[in-house]
Parts: structure tokens; C-alpha cells; sequence
């Protein structure tokens, strides 16, 4: 018997998580036997009905809501020895994920081209112990975001993020990161490191035009700005998209990183998926083809 589970964040969309279960459950029960539904109340939830649905065997897994919930998703399957398959119905405010899958940003759009048939693997990334299925953050820009609270988010949709983001750039504050990739050490100074495993990040989709959702590796890209005037000339070439380094912008594919600062007395958090994450130091590894997505 084929069963699916979808979780759904009624919060997410403004609210109109509620208007659309009714359409997704109509279209997944054409292909499962059985569809259950939990609703999250609180963080964590979804994390938890996903690790008990791969306990359980579920064939399926699907989340219905934004960046946050869908990384819950994922990261209650990542560590099961069986993992079910992954879908999820979009309704956050960026989406990269379904981005990436050229999943269509619509709820109905995107529940109406469900198939059963379209799967294809996903690399996702570690970050300490816990999961990412986009990006990692570190510096000024993500110390902004970590600062958008919600009602901004409603508000402005991924330009909250871009205000907050730039108004952080223009303060100019630069770290001393000590970075260990594949092995290999280098100290880089910048004011923002991005690793990303998709091409989107922050809904922009040529950021990363050769991260593929399942190429094996993770991408990190970091401005060359010591100064305010370096910043003003990364950013340019950051937006057109990074597939090599550039004067003003760095660039590297990995499958493991270990970033840190070189003072350890400074403490900066990540922004993991949109969310805060750890403090650094942080140990980032990729984990090729771990799920099989829908798309």
C-alpha cells in the first residue's frame, strides 16, 4: 500500500496554506493509496513528522509552505537510513528550492503539474549537524537577514532581504575568515560568504549558473571588498551571476569546508536556508544525490 504524508505550515503563503490543502490532497490521493496530513504548530514540527514518516516507511513526504518548512522537511529525512521520496508545494516568500526545480512558484500552478513520474536526485548540504537544502550565509548580508523580522517579510516579499541586506553592505564590515577547502587553507577577508547548492539564492537564479541540484558539490562565493569602493564594484559582478573568480568576486566548488574566524574572541552567526544558524567555527560538507525529489 502507497502512502504519502503531507505536512503542511498553515502560517505560510499569508495564511492561505488552508486554501490550497484541499486541492493537494485531491491530487495526491490520484497517486497514493493513503494521504495523511499533519499540520506544524510550532518549529520543529515538520522535522518530526518527516523522521517518523521514514520510520514508518511512508512512501512519500511532501510539505506544503516556505524555504523554512521545506528545509524541516528535508532535514527529518536526511539522516534515516530509508528516506521517502520529497515533494513539496511552494508558499514562501523566496523559494529557491522549487527555484532550482523549476517548480512553478504558483500553489495551484504547482499542485496541478504534480507528477509521480518527474523525480531527480538532490544533493543537500550539511552544515554542522544540521541540513540545507540551498544556502549558507555568513557575514554582513546574513547578519541583516537574521535581523528581517516577519512582518517585514510580508511586507516587502525577498526585497526586505535585499534592503536590509545592502544597508549591512554599506556599514562595510569585514571579517578575517580562516578557511580549510577539501583539505586546503586560505584566509579570506571579505564582508559576505555565500555556499550555495542550488543556482538560486535570495530568489535571484542566475547567482550561481553552475550549481546544479545534483552536481555533486557545493559553491562558494565571496566578495573581494577590504573597503567600501570594493564592495560598490563585487556587487555588480555578484548579480550577473558567479561561475568563476573574478577581480572583485571569489569563487570555489567543494565537497567539504571548515570556515572560521581568525579572531576566535568575535562571535558571527550563519544564516542557514533563511534561518539563524551556528556560530562559527562551522564544519560544511555535501551529501550527493541524498534525496530523490519531486520536480
Amino acid at each position: 500500500m502507497k502512502k504519502a504524508l503531507l505536512i503542511i505550515n498553515p502560517s505560510s503563503g499569508g495564511e492561505k496554506a488552508k486554501e490550497y490543502q484541499q486541492l493537494a490532497q485531491e491530487k495526491l490521493n490520484q497517486s497514493f493509496d493513503e494521504v495523511k496530513i499533519c499540520q506544524t504548530e510550532q518549529k520543529g514540527d515538520a522535522k518530526s513528522f518527516a523522521k517518523k514518516a521514514a520510520n514508518e516507511r511512508y512512501d512519500s513526504v511532501f510539505v506544503m509552505g516556505g524555504d523554512g518548512t521545506v528545509n524541516e522537511g528535508i532535514s527529518g529525512l536526511a539522516e534515516e537510513k530509508y528516506r521517502p521520496k520529497f515533494g513539496f508545494f511552494p508558499l514562501g516568500t523566496v523559494n529557491d528550492l522549487a527555484r532550482a526545480l523549476d517548480i512553478p512558484l504558483d500553489p495551484k500552478e504547482a499542485i496541478a503539474n504534480f507528477s509521480i513520474t518527474k523525480t531527480t536526485p538532490l544533493d543537500i548540504g550539511k552544515i554542522n549537524d544540521s541540513y540545507f537544502m540551498n544556502v549558507v550565509a555568513i557575514g554582513a548580508i546574513p547578519e541583516a537577514i537574521n535581523n528581517v523580522d516577519s512582518e517585514q517579510k510580508t511586507k516587502f516579499g525577498k526585497l526586505a532581504y535585499f534592503i536590509s541586506g545592502f544597508k549591512e553592505l554599506s556599514n562595510n564590515e569585514t571579517y578575517s575568515f580562516l578557511v580549510t577547502i577539501d583539505g586546503k587553507k586560505q584566509e579570506i577577508t571579505s564582508s559576505t560568504l555565500l555556499i550555495g547548492s542550488t543556482n538560486s539564492i535570495g530568489g535571484f537564479e542566475s547567482l550561481l549558473p553552475e550549481a546544479k541540484v545534483d552536481d555533486g558539490k557545493l559553491h562558494l562565493i565571496y566578495l573581494k571588498d577590504p573597503s567600501l569602493i570594493d564592495t560598490i564594484k563585487a556587487v555588480p559582478d555578484l548579480l550577473k551571476g558567479v561561475a568563476e573568480a573574478t577581480g572583485n568576486v571569489g569563487y570555489l566548488a567543494f565537497d567539504q569546508a571548515v570556515i572560521s574566524l581568525e579572531n576566535s574572541d568575535k562571535k558571527l552567526a550563519t544564516n542557514v536556508d533563511g534561518d539563524k544558524g551556528d556560530i562559527l567555527p562551522v564544519t560544511i560538507t555535501v551529501l550527493p544525490a541524498h534525496l530523490e525529489v519531486y520536480h
